[in-house]
């Protein structure tokens, strides 16, 4: 038996392994950061053992990613010791904020950007001695380099690198395109250090070789207090900086602009950033050539290799880097919920924006809200679940824009020449009655068919079709309640496609409507539509979800690999579907529609207008 004194001792180690799995248990996989139980650590600096961090002066022209080496010894070598990357560089307790710690005051209290175990070098085991590089991008601070042994659960700190930082660690960084709230209007949103008393943000744009003007940006922030709940109010924590939004209006429709954000400081020195393009939107129902991109559940990877051994989401760089490479055939990209899966770890939003950039710097990018974004209990979401790590939706709402009448409820609808865009919440109530569902439905019913002939849904859960595992051992294939809420107004309004993601995989059903096939065949759909053909596209990037071991009737392509939708409207008759893999970018499912707006009015079942034998 124990003495009493050593039950005691060992109480620090229980409370931080129970924090430690409070942080990891979710239903999206383990986030990287949440296995580092970061305010148990132990400082036990060893004057044998060092880290070394060169170049200490990053982004000498410019850039804002650079990469890093890190060199480090340790006498004592095993298996699980590790280096973190943290960033501001002094990482010590002198900021923490009140944590359960038993009374304890943690040594340290904010977990690192991105980490790598030491033994990734070849021969450290045997020698002690390491290195290995990584990738760095500019996030408003200095950065250092802690070495510490004990592995995950019981980090001991034994060195600190020298610190090192960009040249220009405020400047502005990763611009994020979005539809404004007219055809006419794009947003331009980007990160930098400077804080409105410091410098005026605003954008210097105008047609390419014509001249530029200039439009204002306002900025927006958060603090901890924001925030709902551990690890984004504790360990997570990592000051945002300044998030500019500026409004670029009365644009030409496909006019290609240039533009580049920009920030004049009180001394009349102005700070630029990069200088990008992008094409204007075509006006509602404009007849052109028009090409859109639909995936979800895509979070980030490391290009450095670190934070990999949890496979947390193995196929993100993949579907960035094939989307990217095809941008010159793309004019608009929905990213349809889980976005970063940083589960309240702030650091990670930034480390997003940075990989995405080739994206969203050219084309609108527009989000749909995700467990993973939004939910926490008793903060307003449908479902009272742990998945955003306490972030309740205010990242998503800040660190992007959508054109949403309230940023706290993100639903909205955005035209883009023949098509319009149905973009529901998910994570609040869409049932009869509620604000939202009286959203879709005049989103759905406000459409001029004539001009815009191409209707699509997009919600993040699956609230149509899905015979994803966890749906089928359910029963209900589909969110509970939602087909139920919502089949009846898609089947009234000729909803053509409804998109979702939240399994991590990919299915089309045929044109259905409750549960029943409308029409059998796969690939060409011609003349009168009835139902809507409901699509998962949710194989962006994070571990991917199992099918059911039957497949139900109205499901007609299943597959359990990453990848992306792309439609194409050729004109305002003729549509095209693709669904594309991650790992090549080549078609593995597809289908046409070929159809007249008389086929869009003919009566089908649920969906006839009222008629009168009046001559």
């Amino acid at each position: 038996m124990r003495s009493k004194s050593s039950i005691i001792s060992l109480l620090p180690l229980i409370v931080c392994v129970a924090a430690l799995l409070t942080h990891v248990t979710d239903g999206g996989g383990i986030q990287p950061l949440s296995k580092i139980a970061i305010h148990c650590t132990r400082i036990a600096i060893d004057d044998s053992a060092y880290v070394k961090a060169s170049p200490s002066l990053l982004g000498n022209k410019g850039e804002d990613t650079d990469w890093v080496k890190v060199e480090f010894f340790s006498p004592n070598a095993t298996s699980t010791d590790w280096i973190g990357v943290f960033s501001p560089a002094n990482f010590n307790s002198s900021s923490c904020p009140a944590v359960n710690m038993e009374g304890k005051e943690p040594a340290i209290c904010s977990a690192p950007i991105k980490y790598q175990f030491a033994n990734y070098s070849s021969g450290y085991p045997n020698s002690g001695k390491g290195s290995f590089k990584f990738q760095l991008i500019n996030q408003r601070s200095d950065f250092s380099f802690g070495f510490f042994t004990g592995g995950l659960s019981t980090p001991k700190l034994i060195a600190v690198s020298n610190k090192i930082s960009f040249k220009n660690p405020k400047a502005p960084v990763y611009p994020r395109l979005a539809q404004g709230k007219s055809w006419n209007e794009m947003t331009v949103t980007w990160t930098s250090g400077y804080d409105i008393n410091e410098a005026f943000p605003f954008v210097e744009f105008g047609m390419v070789w014509g001249p530029s003007t200039r439009s204002p940006a306002g900025t927006l922030t958060f603090n901890r207090g924001s925030l709902c709940g551990e690890p984004a109010r504790t360990v997570g924590w990592r000051d945002p900086g300044f998030i500019h939004t500026s409004f670029l209006e009365d644009l030409w429709p496909n006019k290609m602009y240039y533009y580049k954000v920009a920030h004049e400081l009180t001394n009349g020195t102005i700070v630029y950033g990069k200088t990008y393009t992008f094409k204007a939107s075509p006006f509602p129902g404009q007849n052109s050539l028009q090409r859109v991109i639909i995936f979800g559940d895509m979070g980030k990877a490391e290009r450095d290799g670190s934070n990999e051994y949890s496979s947390y989401q193995p196929g993100s760089l993949n579907t960035t880097d094939t989307i990217a490479k095809d941008m010159e055939n793309i004019d608009i990209i929905f990213h349809i919920g889980d976005i970063v899966y940083a589960n309240g770890y702030i650091s990670q939003w930034d480390q997003f924006t940075a990989q995405v950039e080739p994206l969203t710097s050219r084309v609108p990018y527009m989000l749909a809200s995700g467990n993973h974004e939004r939910d926490w209990p008793n903060t307003g979401s449908f479902y009272q679940n742990l998945d955003s790590g306490g972030e309740c939706g205010v990242l998503s709402e800040t660190m992007y824009y959508v054109p949403t009448e309230n940023r706290a409820n993100y639903w909205y609808s955005t035209d883009y020449g023949m098509f319009r865009f149905c973009v529901a919440d998910s994570e609040h109530d869409w049932r009869e009655g509620s604000e939202q569902y009286k959203f879709i439905e005049s989103c759905l019913s406000s459409v001029d068919r004539k001009q815009q002939p191409w209707l699509i849904f997009i919600a993040h859960r699956v609230l149509g079709y899905s015979s994803g595992s966890s749906y089928a051992a359910e029963g209900s294939f589909a969110e509970p309640m939602g087909r139920e809420s919502l089949q009846k107004l898609w089947q009234k309004y000729r909803v053509d496609i409804a998109f979702y993601g939240h399994v991590h995989n990919y299915e089309r059903t045929c044109p259905v409507y409750e549960n029943q096939c409308m029409n059998s065949e796969k690939s060409h759909y011609a003349g009168t539509m009835n139902g809507t053909i409901h699509v998962v596209a949710g194989g962006g990037g994070s571990h991917l979800s199992a099918f059911s071991n039957s497949t139900p009737n109205w499901s007609v392509y299943r597959d359990m690999d990453y990848g992306f939708v792309k439609l194409t409207a050729f004109n305002h008759s003729s549509l095209l579907f693709e669904y594309k893999k991650s790992s090549d970018g080549n078609v593995y499912d597809s289908f046409t529609i070929d159809r007249d707006y008389r086929d869009v009015l003919a009566c089908v079942v649920d969906s006839c207008p009222a008629k009168t034998l009046a001559s």
